[in-house]
């Protein structure tokens, strides 16, 4: 879970503009952040199956908005995937 305040700080990193929220690059910043959150307490927590299950469709879910921004907006694509670093 991302508290606020951290939650802000990538979308402000992300934004298009002032207002900008929900664009597929915010989406897919603050998917890569919640995944990395998940998987460090999937390291301790072995056995949470439950937890498992929502990394994996958070997984699926970066990945289509992804091959959306691909595209839509492939400069914009490979700038996002080196800001976060992916690949």
């Amino acid at each position: 879970m991302l508290k606020t305040k951290k939650k802000a700080v990538v979308i402000k990193k992300h934004q298009v503009h002032a207002s900008d929220t929900g664009s597929t690059k915010v989406q897919v910043a603050i998917l890569s952040t919640r995944i990395d959150e998940l998987a460090k307490h999937l390291k301790t927590h072995k056995k949470d199956n439950h937890s498992r299950r929502g990394l994996l469709k958070m997984v699926a879910d970066r990945r289509t908005h992804l091959k959306y921004l691909e595209r839509k907006d492939k400069a914009g694509h490979a700038d996002l995937l080196k800001k976060l670093d992916l690949k």
